[in-house]
């Protein structure tokens, strides 16, 4: 079977410790087209296991839609600018969509030509 030309969509969700770094990072990644759009929700609780303890912290929700080519970049930048330790960036492919607007999203992420 031939490699899919079609770009893959994809989710990804990570969490930021407040909403200035959540908006942040948001504007950081639609700007350098890593992303095309960034959902931010507010006052998320997360109960964890961290160090081997078990933690209670309020977050902010990012969900990031991008293209599978694109992740690599993403989560680069993403650690780059996380405040976390280990920040959270857990991938969803997505199996199907509105065409129009993954037309959409899947040019607002090409790379820029120079």
């Amino acid at each position: 079977m031939a490699p899919n030309p079609t770009p893959s969509a994809r989710l990804v969700l990570s969490t930021a410790g407040s909403r200035d770094e959540a908006e942040k990072i948001a504007r950081t990644v639609v700007e350098r087209r890593l992303a095309g759009c960034v959902n931010l929700i507010p006052n998320l609780t997360s109960v964890y296991s961290w160090q081997g303890a078990i933690e209670t912290a309020h977050e902010v929700l990012m969900v990031i839609k991008t293209s599978g080519e694109r992740l690599p970049e993403l989560e680069a930048a993403l650690r780059e600018m996380h405040s976390y330790e280990v920040p959270e960036f857990v991938v969803i492919a997505l199996e199907s969509g509105n065409q129009a607007y993954l037309d959409w999203l899947f040019a607002a992420v090409a790379p820029s030509s120079p």
